[in-house]
Formats: structure tokens, sequence, C-alpha cells
């Protein structure tokens, strides 16, 4: 009986571990893309990934963690001498600071089930070494998916131009919130 109990439980944890799956996400073909908004518009660009990885089991999302490299923030509806002022503007301390504060980190903590392929995740985002929760829509397709959530920047120490701590900027203001898509592949 003893050897039969023992049997089950190996047989029992082998197959657990070949349901759980870890996928690491190719850097290389997978973009973030980010767009704040301003009263007098918008700007949008792009933010490399370090490295990152989905946690699933049984085809189903449990985790994952990403890392940003910020030092390639750059803007993407810009050309020239305005996309340089402005992506070195976003790299300083007025927005995140990237000397001091190389990369940007999401880590799940909660995956939900929302549909088919569909997820809504809770995390920890931690931008300038400030971590603060957010939510975080997920669409998983094959070895493609797509990863959506809103930021307030001023959780996180980014305040420049915010008409939250600032009087008097009118059309100068710039949203506290931004936008960023993740299109992975893995």
């Amino acid at each position: 009986m003893k050897k039969i109990l023992t049997a089950i439980l190996i047989f029992a944890a082998f197959t657990t571990t070949i349901m759980a799956q870890n996928k690491t996400i190719n850097t290389a073909d997978s973009k973030v893309v980010w767009k704040g908004y301003k009263v007098a518009g918008s700007h949008e660009g792009t933010i490399n990934l370090k490295s990152g990885s989905l946690d699933f089991k049984d085809e189903v999302l449990t985790g994952g963690i990403f890392v940003m490299d910020m030092s390639t923030i750059s803007t993407t509806d810009l050309k020239g001498d305005y996309k340089n002022q402005l992506d070195g503007h976003l790299k300083s301390d007025d927005f995140f600071g990237v000397n001091n504060y190389k990369t940007a980190k999401l880590v799940f903590n909660n995956v939900k089930v929302t549909g088919k392929n569909s997820y809504s995740v809770t995390g920890d985002l931690t931008i300038k070494d400030k971590t603060n929760p957010v939510t975080v829509i997920i669409s998983v397709y094959g070895s493609k998916a797509t990863a959506t959530l809103k930021v307030d920047r001023t959780k996180f120490d980014v305040k420049y131009g915010s008409a939250s701590f600032f009087d008097g900027l009118k059309d100068k203001a710039i949203y506290d919130e931004f936008d960023l898509v993740a299109d992975l592949q893995f």
C-alpha cells in the first residue's frame, strides 16, 4: 500500500510539473507602446522590454513578470530636434530619471479569467523605485499576448506638468494617466 501511495504522489507531482509552463517573452519580437495625453494633444512612443515571462497551467494564464528598459523610452510621433528634446526630457529627472532608475517592472499578483483567452490581472508596477498596484487586461492567442493598462504617473513621483500638483498650467498641463500597450511574443 505504501508503494502504491508513493507512486501516486510521484505521478501527481510529475503531471503537475508538466502542466505548469513558464514561457519566456521574446523581447526582440515584442513591443511596448506608451501614449501620454496633454490638454493640447498627445505623444506616443515605445519602450523596449528587457525581460519577461508568462506562467501557464493547463494553458490558462496564472502569472507573469515584465521588466522594461527605461533608457530606451522613445517618441515615435515626432522627428528631428522635437523628438530629441522630448526623448531627453522623458529620460530626465522631471519624468523617469533613467540615469538612476534603469528599469520598470510589472509583477502579476492575481490572475482572473474573464472570458475565453481573456484575463484581468492585478499586479505591482514599479517605476522609479515606487511600487503601486495596477490592473492589466490581457488577451492570449497561441504564442501571442496583448496587455493594456492605464498608469497614474503621479503615484510614481512623475509629477512634471500635472495640474494635480501645479496651478496655472492651462494648456501646458499633462494628464496624470498614460496608456501602456504591450504586444508580446513567446
